[in-house]
């Protein structure tokens, strides 16, 4: 699920009713989110969607939502920091940017 859409959907995955992470995703994405996720105390379901390798990620928290804990920087990263959207997107991997919070910066 992109992170400028905040709808929570919750599908069944293995038999088991889960909050969807994303889905159409690839080997290697999947396999990013499934540790970060593992990594921050979720269960993580992952069922294979389609023929060119494609992927279903959900939790079986139903209460996670991945665009409201991004925001909310409630995520933790493999070194410990903050995940931030770009991070959680995997666009960037300088984590030093997530420990800074706009309303705790002072010039």
């Amino acid at each position: 699920m992109p992170l400028n859409k905040g709808k929570h959907i919750v599908e069944e995955i293995d038999g088991v009713r889960c909050s969807l992470v994303e889905k159409g995703v690839s080997p290697e994405r999947t396999e990013f989110l499934k540790k970060l996720l593992e990594l921050n105390g979720y269960a993580v379901k992952v069922v294979q969607e389609g023929e060119p390798e494609t992927f279903k990620i959900g939790v079986t928290d139903l209460l996670f939502n991945p665009v409201v804990d991004v925001y909310k920087r409630s995520l933790k990263s493999f070194s410990g920091k903050k995940v931030t959207p770009a991070y959680w997107l995997q666009e960037s991997d300088n984590e030093t940017e997530a420990e800074v919070n706009y309303w705790t910066f002072k010039e």
